[in-house]
């Protein structure tokens, strides 16, 4: 398993969308668009009636965007293109007219909380961790500040983002609203996503689809909002101060 890949398997009417990248599942800009466009594509499958996002290995659920990108992003256009990519995730996530359940097994950094907040149930291991890394860099959450204020509220998600450098543990999200359940193992993590992924298969689908429109009422501008932040975040990637903090990433 060392290839980077986004793959869709349907069990009992249920579709796994599993992405996975060797460099902690940090996601460029390929990854993110098959993502996104697979997210879409499940939303209109007859043969799915719930969708569980989910990453492969163990140790990291998503790292964020790829560095390696980051680094190489000269002009703003560019720097926009990169950080719509989760922008583009989240907003296929929002209209999916499906719920859409985590599956989070260990830490998630950046736009990999954003992901997390951007579904309908969240649930996590006890390794699952948070942070928010971005203002270490010189920019910030701005792509994923929205979804996550969302899910947590201003107060969870601007103590996070200006603590960039720690790492907040499974139970602080969880009570910050973030995950609905946490479980001592990855074992017991996906004997519960199943079961609960399988269970709401029973359900009417027309329900749901009006259920998730109310959960998402007002976000009905974020095609334009994530598009402007990740203008802003594609602009500070090119100042001074980032351009020096990226030389000691190489």
């Amino acid at each position: 398993m060392s290839q980077p890949y986004v793959k869709l398997d349907i069990q009992n009417e249920v579709g796994y969308i599993e992405f996975f990248h060797p460099a902690h599942n940090s996601l460029p800009g390929d990854i993110l668009a098959k993502l996104a466009q697979t997210i879409t594509d499940a939303g209109t499958n007859d043969d799915i009636k719930v969708i569980v996002l989910k990453s492969g290995g163990d140790r990291t659920f998503c790292a964020g965007a790829s560095f390696n990108e980051l680094i190489n992003i000269n002009d703003a256009a560019t720097g926009k293109v990169f950080f719509s990519g989760f922008a583009n995730v989240i907003n296929a996530m929002r209209k999916c007219p499906k719920f859409i359940i985590g599956r989070v097994q260990g830490k998630t950094v950046g736009g990999g909380v954003g992901l997390a907040a951007s579904t309908d149930y969240c649930m996590a291991s006890k390794f699952a961790a948070i942070k928010l890394s971005e203002l270490n860099i010189g920019i910030g959450p701005f792509v994923v500040g929205p979804a996550i204020e969302r899910k947590m509220g201003l107060s969870a998600m601007s103590q996070i983002a200006i603590d960039a450098n720690s790492f907040y543990p499974a139970d602080w999200a969880q009570q910050k609203g973030l995950y609905t359940q946490v479980y001592d193992s990855t074992e017991a993590l996906d004997e519960a996503v199943k079961a609960t992924a399988e269970h709401l298969c029973t359900y009417n689908p027309e329900a749901i689809k009006e259920m998730k429109a109310i959960f998402w009422k007002g976000t009905e501008d974020w095609d334009t909002l994530l598009a402007e932040r990740a203008a802003t975040s594609g602009t500070l990637v090119l100042s001074e101060f980032t351009k020096e903090k990226l030389k000691t990433y190489k």
